[in-house]
């Protein structure tokens, strides 16, 4: 049975803006997560799959935070959001990798929950000298 789009929204909205679902969810009041974590990957990752799953390793690497709020992201609508702003990794230092997903993570290294994840629109190459980066708007979220 498929979600509403509004209910599709509140998940979002819970998940990466902190924003209780009025009678039916609240973000964590003891200690919420402020940021959450884009990480890099040289493969896909499956469902049920830790979010250091064929994670980057190229010198310099390491995961990015993203502020849990409107700094971060978007406010949902139909269904899905965006990042707000350039989310842009470490530059490269050494070595490379060949870089074809994107995920979402709770934690910033370690196996971790891999929140959502999904594939580039084209592999990168990512070595000494390179920054990699997405524009504001690019990593689209949808929630079906």
């Amino acid at each position: 049975m498929p979600k509403s789009t509004t209910h599709s929204n509140d998940l979002l909205g819970l998940i990466f803006l902190a924003t209780a679902i009025a009678d039916l969810a609240q973000n964590d009041g003891s200690g919420p997560a402020t940021d959450l974590f884009l990480r890099l990957h040289t493969g896909a990752l499956a469902a049920g799959d830790p979010g250091n799953t064929s994670e980057a390793t190229y010198g310099g690497y390491a995961a990015l935070a993203v502020a849990r709020s409107g700094a971060g992201w978007t406010t949902p609508a139909g269904g899905s959001l965006s990042n707000f702003a350039l989310a842009q990794f470490v530059e490269c230092s050494s070595g490379s990798n060949v870089v074809t997903h994107v995920s979402i993570n709770k934690a910033s290294s370690g196996a971790g929950t891999c929140l959502y994840s999904g594939a580039l629109g084209a592999s990168r190459t990512i070595s000494a000298g390179i920054q990699p980066q997405f524009a504001a708007g690019a990593l689209i979220v949808t929630e079906t």
